[in-house]
């Protein structure tokens, strides 16, 4: 006998209209120049603000979390050794000794052993299939390869970002904070911030604390799952280290909110408050498969600042997680007849 599934569990019920004359091509013309609707999680009317306007909605007890992950220039262009046949290597993470995870296209072209020239003197081998469409790739020549990535990689714009990457997305696609490199997709929330408006929100009295969670490919893979609750998340790196989880403690002794800056953020803290199953904030660090859902029991996180995101995205499961599904859906229809920016180049949400 099949299972029913309920209804904040189908795939269907997260799926709405996104027209591509919506989905930003491009930053805005100036860091921060974002729209941002605030969502009440308890009801009530949405606003529609300036992203500057964040700090008018935090208090001096309030704790801001961003992700200090730095995107890796991830998109190689490259050929084959022996034929000059154009391939292209998309990095997706290192894994020690001169090896890292890779696709590699057209995927028709490539088998083990098949070695690849990037330029610059950098050739590197591929080794085997790490797991289906993904290979293992090791430096044959050329020193380490993370330290040519600025040299002969590209910013690995996402999918729906139907253009070239240009010289401004080398600063755009990347937050001001960024400090910690191993990413392949920006934590994009974050990518609204200044360093002006970090220090204004600072000077208020509000907190700020920082970790890492390097997202990959696995943030654009759609679910294929009728029942969300079967899609399976790819593992990502995360950190909460030991002072953040003394401000977030702090914070909530306070009477303060934690007010997590993306789903990136949402993630690396909710993944700590379960590392050592005893259910309360503990320092971590590792790999998390954490995928938040309806329903979800947020031990840390209070508010998101957020993107608008993609129709049917695990990144919308853990918006309707925090807000509620139906409510998420209203916002976003209400933020489509308004219009709004949508995806990673978008305009922000607060939901508080």
């Amino acid at each position: 006998m099949s299972r029913v599934v309920p209804d904040n569990l189908r795939r269907i019920e997260y799926a709405y209209e996104l027209p591509k004359d919506r989905i930003a091509q491009f930053p805005p013309r100036n860091r921060g120049d974002s729209r941002l609707l605030v969502l009440p999680r308890a009801g009530g009317a949405i606003e529609h603000r300036a992203f500057r306007d964040l700090g008018s909605y935090l208090s001096p007890r309030d704790l801001l979390v961003v992700n200090e992950t730095r995107v890796i220039q991830a998109r190689l262009s490259g050929a084959k050794a022996e034929t000059g046949a154009r391939l292209e290597v998309f990095l997706l993470r290192e894994l020690g000794d001169g090896r890292w995870e890779a696709l590699v296209k057209p995927q028709r072209r490539v088998r083990p052993g098949v070695e690849v020239d990037l330029g610059g003197e950098v050739q590197v081998r591929v080794e085997e299939w790490a797991r289906p469409g993904v290979f293992v790739i090791a430096v044959v020549s050329g020193g380490p390869l993370a330290e040519s990535l600025d040299r002969l990689g590209q910013v690995p714009l996402p999918p729906y970002i139907r253009r070239d990457p240009v010289p401004q997305d080398r600063e755009r696609y990347q937050t001001v904070f960024a400090s910690e490199p191993g990413a392949v997709a920006a934590p994009t929330a974050g990518l609204h911030f200044t360093p002006e408006h970090l220090e204004a929100i600072r000077r208020s009295g509000v907190g700020l604390a920082k970790v890492v969670l390097h997202a990959g490919l696995g943030t654009f893979r759609p679910i294929q799952e009728h029942d969300v609750s079967r899609h399976e998340m790819e593992a990502e790196y995360f950190d909460v280290g030991e002072e953040t989880v003394r401000r977030i403690l702090r914070c909530k002794a306070d009477g303060g909110r934690v007010v997590a800056v993306g789903t990136t953020t949402t993630r690396a803290l909710e993944s700590a408050a379960r590392w050592d199953g005893s259910g309360h904030l503990t320092p971590a660090r590792g790999w998390t498969r954490q995928f938040i859902y309806p329903p979800f029991e947020f031990r840390v996180v209070d508010c998101l600042v957020t993107n608008f995101h993609q129709p049917g995205s695990t990144l919308l499961l853990l918006v309707s997680a925090l807000a509620g599904r139906d409510r998420i859906l209203r916002a976003y229809r209400e933020a489509l007849e308004k219009g709004y920016r949508f995806l990673s180049y978008g305009d922000a949400m607060l939901i508080l």
